[in-house]
């Protein structure tokens, strides 16, 4: 992937706190990921926002029914790491 270099400007105690976790040349790379996340955000709340201007919004019992399965997605993950057999 082609980079560009740019010039940012941030408050000096999140840089302070960016470079106590990453070497010096990791701090570019902790910033492009984190405009990297900021921006698939963005867009998967723009998607979001069309596809509810499209079939409206999101019932509370849909919303519910999508908690649901998240929790049951994640009490089965956290099974298969105490126990791999679980998993099969």
């Amino acid at each position: 992937m082609a980079t560009k270099k740019v010039t940012i400007t941030i408050p000096e105690d999140l840089l302070d706190s960016i470079k106590g976790r990453v070497d010096a040349r990791g701090v570019s790379a902790y910033i492009a990921e984190a405009a990297a996340h900021k921006d698939a955000m963005d867009r998967l709340r723009e998607l979001s926002d069309r596809l509810e201007d499209e079939y409206g919004p999101v019932s509370e019992a849909d919303y519910q029914a999508a908690l649901d399965r998240i929790a049951a997605i994640d009490a089965w993950h956290g099974e298969a790491q105490t126990d791999p057999a679980s998993a099969a």
